[in-house]
């Protein structure tokens, strides 16, 4: 297994985190044995980091992460949960609201069995209370020594540049990570969150690396998905989010590659994702013990540049404008200098 630091912290955690929101799920999921399986085979092959939320299976998923942790040393992992969605009937248990953000802090304590959480995340932009509440109450909270690093989740680029300006200016602490979609298939936060995680100094975590099995190559050749599959149970959302022609041509050609590496093809588009180093983790979640057995091989394997290049420009990623003008525009201005300078920006051209 190989290891990134968290952003623009001290925080090394493994580059592949295991998602949990398969634990307690009863349609797509497992129970507390199959759950406590996979957190062992995943800390035993060099996993440290560990991810859940206050929301999935409606708390439960917490339980049993909490149950399973009791057979490690916990201060030997790296557990990140989150608030945001409705956690109780109370119309004040969801958003980002102070009252929310430490109410959801402390079931979560409850919950996991732990005297504090190591990365807590604002699972989505709350529209309605101000950042500078929900970073104070997040700051009090790493002050008190339940929190010990701060992130977020499916925020918007100029969100996360607000969040860190305003932290800045006034002492909190600051966000180190977030947590977004992305795959070989859905490769949209190339466009503004990237480059802002970037300039801002967080590192990336990765969810539905796989695209909710499809770039694992089971639906290689195949017309649908299987009704009984996460994605066939999920249909309404996956199906518009991942199910595309051109997805279904990236699958093929993965399991192509897979097949020429003596790889998996989940391993492979796993491995795409660590050629970015503004990635530190990609999220991988299971309900049999095998599955994690098999992604946890590209906890350390790299993918050829010139196979990862071939991958990346089978879908080109149409960035738009403003960036088509600086990319027909920049070259002409600058680059006068000997070399590039340390503090020069990384655009995505």
């Amino acid at each position: 297994m190989k290891y990134r630091y968290l952003g623009r912290s001290g925080l090394l955690v493994s580059r592949l985190c295991l998602g949990t929101m398969t634990f307690g799920n009863t349609q797509w999921g497992c129970d507390q044995e199959g759950s406590s399986a996979i957190v062992r085979k995943f800390v035993e092959g060099g996993g440290n980091f560990i991810d859940t939320a206050n929301s999935y299976s409606n708390g439960e998923s917490e339980n049993i992460l909490g149950v399973a942790l009791k057979d490690y040393n916990r201060d030997h992992l790296v557990i990140a949960t989150k608030c945001w969605f409705p956690s109780d009937p109370a119309i004040t248990a969801r958003g980002l609201s102070r009252k929310n953000i430490v109410e959801a802090c402390e079931a979560s304590l409850r919950r996991l069995g732990t005297d504090y959480i190591d990365l807590y995340q604002f699972h989505g932009p709350d529209p309605y209370t101000p950042i500078e509440e929900s970073l104070r109450a997040a700051d009090d909270l790493i002050r008190a020594g339940k929190v010990r690093y701060l992130g977020c989740s499916n925020f918007y680029g100029f969100q996360i540049a607000q969040a860190n300006g305003v932290a800045a200016l006034k002492g909190y602490e600051p966000l180190v990570s977030a947590q977004h979609l992305y795959n070989l298939v859905r490769r949209d936060i190339e466009r503004e969150i990237l480059p802002a995680c970037d300039a801002e100094g967080l590192g990336m975590i990765c969810w539905s690396p796989l695209a909710a099995g499809m770039l694992s190559g089971k639906y290689s050749g195949t017309d649908k998905p299987d009704a009984n599959s996460r994605i066939g149970i999920q249909a309404a959302i996956t199906l518009p989010r991942y199910w595309f022609e051109d997805s279904l041509k990236m699958i093929d050609l993965v399991v192509e590659t897979a097949r020429d590496l003596g790889r998996t093809p989940s391993q492979v588009a796993l491995s795409w994702l660590f050629g970015d180093r503004r990635v530190t983790a990609a999220i991988i979640g299971a309900r049999r013990v095998e599955q994690v057995e098999e992604n946890m091989l590209a906890g350390d394997f790299d993918l050829p540049d010139d196979v990862r290049q071939k991958l990346t420009d089978a879908m080109p990623l149409k960035l738009g404008y403003p960036y088509e003008w600086m990319s027909l525009n920049l070259p002409s201005t600058f680059g006068k200098a000997e070399f590039e300078p340390s503090h020069a920006s990384r655009l995505p051209l």
